[in-house]
């Protein structure tokens, strides 16, 4: 269990699980009271005898009913207390509890309601973070990177909540056992499975519907769970009379399995593994697919009773495919991917009760496919057309101390290294002078494994924690960032055939410098925290595509784009209520994000794609009884910047635009409601089937949020004319949720 609790009766001693539920305190000799507590788990006291070191493996039990507490005393808050800022945490608890939107509840959507993540466009499952890019989140599950997090689009994740055991979002502060993007870590954990008894969960709903399963391999022993999801609108086209229309296909579906087998009390091993995939096919002209893959083995030891550790070995991959014809003669087939093969060896160290220190060791294998075209029929007009592949090879150390000067003040500092190489096979140019098509001089082949380019650099995090007194603290955080692998786009949203490029003698590896501050307090026994948080990132090498960018199957992808600066600044504030019959929590937050980058705009300062000057959001869960509740939320946020053309020309029959400022035009603002209403049937407590039901409208009040704007031309006036598309509201939904 990943955050449980751990505190000593009548001391200030304490402790906290790690992300494999392991910990460690150091006691004087002597008879002391365990308590331990995790969120919708039954707290647990334990009366243990020191006389040498003991080996305390804890169960814990699920709540079963609800009971009245009287709080007598206060108790310290993992909010106030942590070294920890600008991060937040949901457990599995929590997550059940967040708003059902279509059905189910999907932990990116709301995560994009917590100050600081900037909602980008409709239908967008992409994290802004604090001025950062979509591309620059390292986004985990079992540890395994997922390269792009979206389902139809961007209107589901890919995260199934019933598999989900934790997650959590960092936006400074990363610890330093992660690296490779300058913005955030989102770092998801799936359930273990139960080693118990055997218990399914699922639902059945309008637009999807999902099962899983989990159950003892071996009681006590071993463990498996499976966990299904998938859409099927595609079965209800097929019920069209019209060939044309049954013969479409439109759905997603994804899997997330995982074994658990615990060989003795120093041993521990896992395997975890995620596939998904989204289909697109209309008629036979038009067909895409993409999706993701991973697979994590974890082994966990204990050494002794101040040192464990952690061995994984992971595998991710991505990859689009898209089959276009239009009659024989013009048929093609496009794909594109990326790979990733990790091995890395982490250590936890508990020298005493002041010092937590983590240290390790990864290695990385990346193999970037950018593009391959080939024809799909015999008397095709194309030719077979592949861009070289990009290869890459990563090492990284770190070591990080958690030191507890004294009750008011602990420190976290943290160091990592990181060498990064792209290497060989593969193609590269040289150029006389700038970086454009008109200037390239020679070709040059490398073989596998030579070294084309290498960086590297070393990346310092630091954080700390004042407490003012038990209600209320105020922390400081500092940490630089390197990323190594870029995404090469001109489209706000994540697109599955966007294409990723390493690190190499054109593009150096982007460097994020972020200093934060920020005070904690809470209220009223922790029924209400609240914090406020300012921040300063600095960014540079950072790319964006020059005007009029072919970025499509080109191989010399480096002319098409420029670097340079970039910075952001905000303000955020956080009020969280987290016991009660209403909990919820409201955000706000004022930003401000630019880029200056050579070549582009006139070497001007311009406002980056996703800055949007204020954000608010306001998420409420209220339990009427123990058969209805209903929740909801409300999201604002002022409109982001857009490059629309100002003037048009004309020349020899052809009507052109003219763009004025990068990004000089805003969109209207982004708002909307949705509510849910889950219903519980009362029934004999002691039945193993439970069911509820959940009604859900996105957009209750229809607001028409732009999808994306298109500029084209009229037939008639000649006149470029604005577009907006967006979804159809509102959108509603009910689904059958059950557990037995």
């Amino acid at each position: 269990m990943i955050g449980a609790i751990i505190t000593v009766k009548g001391t200030d001693q304490g402790a906290v699980t790690n992300e494999y539920g392991f910990f460690s305190l150091t006691l004087p000799e002597g008879t002391y009271t365990i308590v331990i507590s995790y969120l919708g788990f039954n707290k647990i006291e334990k009366e243990v005898q020191l006389t040498e070191n003991v080996r305390l493996p804890i169960e814990m039990e699920e709540e079963t009913e609800n009971i009245e507490v009287i709080v007598t005393g206060e108790r310290e808050d993992k909010n106030v207390t942590d070294t920890k800022m600008s991060a937040q945490t949901l457990t599995a608890e929590q997550i059940k509890k967040l708003p059902a939107l279509f059905g189910e509840v999907d932990v990116i959507k709301n995560i994009q309601t917590l100050p600081g993540v900037a909602i980008a466009g409709e239908g967008n499952t992409g994290l802004y973070v604090r001025g950062g890019g979509s591309d620059q989140n390292l986004i985990l599950i079992d540890e395994a990177p997922v390269f792009n997090a979206s389902h139809l689009l961007g209107i589901f994740s890919v995260f199934n909540s019933d598999a989900l055991k934790s997650a959590e979002l960092y936006k400074a502060g990363i610890p330093a056992q992660h690296g490779g993007r300058l913005s955030s870590l989102l770092d998801i954990r799936t359930r273990d499975g139960n080693m118990k008894k055997y218990s399914a969960t699922g639902g059945i709903g309008l637009i999807s519907s999902r099962l899983t399963l989990e159950g003892p391999i071996q009681k006590d022993k071993s463990s498996f769970l499976i966990s299904g999801r998938r859409t099927y609108a595609d079965l209800f086209l097929k019920l069209s009379p019209d060939p044309k229309t049954n013969n479409n296909q439109l759905y997603f579906y994804d899997v997330n399995a995982k074994l658990n087998f615990k060989l003795n009390d120093n041993n521990r091993v896992f395997f975890a593994g995620y596939f998904g995939r989204d289909l697109f096919k209309f008629q036979d002209n038009f067909k895409m697919g993409w999706g993701n893959g991973t697979g994590t083995f974890r082994w966990n030891h204990i050494f002794n009773d101040r040192v464990f550790s952690n061995t994984t070995l992971i595998y991710s991959s991505f990859n689009y495919s898209q089959d276009i014809n239009f009659g024989g003669a013009q048929a093609f087939n496009y794909s594109t991917g990326l790979s990733e093969t990790t091995l890395k060896q982490d250590f936890s160290y508990y020298p005493n009760t002041s010092h937590d220190v983590t240290f390790g060791i990864a290695g990385s294998y990346r193999n970037y496919k950018p593009g391959t075209f080939k024809p799909t029929t015999d008397n095709s007009i194309f030719k077979e057309t592949k861009l070289p592949d990009y290869n890459s090879i990563e090492g990284a150390l770190y070591l990080s101390d958690k030191y507890k000067i004294n009750h008011r003040i602990t420190v976290e500092a943290g160091l990592r290294y990181v060498l990064f190489a792209t290497v060989g096979p593969g193609t590269a140019y040289t150029y006389d002078g700038e970086i454009k098509k008109e200037n390239i001089r020679d070709t040059v082949q490398y073989s596998s494994f030579q070294n084309v380019q290498t960086h590297g650099g070393l990346e310092p995090r630091l954080s700390g924690r004042y407490l003012i007194d038990d209600k209320s603290s105020l922390k400081v955080s500092y940490n630089r960032n390197y990323q190594y692998i870029h995404l090469i786009s001109n489209a706000l949203s994540p697109l599955p055939f966007n294409m990723w490029v390493p690190s190499n003698q054109y593009f150096k590896p982007a460097i994020a410098d972020q200093i934060a501050a920020g005070y904690f307090r809470n209220f009223k026994e922790n029924k209400f925290e609240a914090s406020g948080e300012i921040y300063y990132k600095n960014m540079t090498n950072v790319l964006d595509y020059i005007d009029n960018a072919d970025l499509l199957l080109n191989p010399q992808i480096e002319t098409q784009v420029k670097s340079g600066r970039a910075w952001s600044y905000g303000l955020e504030l956080y009020l969280k209520k987290n016991t009660g019959k209403t909990t919820g929590w409201v955000s706000y937050t004022w930003s401000k994000t630019q880029r200056q980058i050579p070549g582009i705009n006139n070497g001007e300062t311009y406002y980056a794609s996703y800055d949007r000057r204020h954000n608010f959001n306001l998420v409420v869960l209220h339990e009427f009884n123990d058969k209805y509740s209903l929740s909801g939320n409300f999201v604002y946020g002022t409109g982001r910047p857009v490059g629309l053309p100002g003037a048009r020309f004309e020349y020899d029959g052809y009507v052109g635009a003219v763009y004025p400022e990068r990004n000089s035009v805003r969109l209207q603002a982004y708002h909307r409601m949705d509510l849910s209403f889950t219903i519980t049937p009362r029934k004999n407590k002691t039945r193993k089937w439970k069911g509820t039901w959940n009604f859900s409208i996105y957009n209750v009040y229809a607001s028409k949020n732009p999808w994306t704007v298109l500029t084209t031309t009229n037939p008639d006036t000649k006149n470029q004319e604005l577009t907006m598309i967006y979804f159809p509201a509102p959108i509603p939904s009910v689904t059958y949720n059950f557990t037995f």
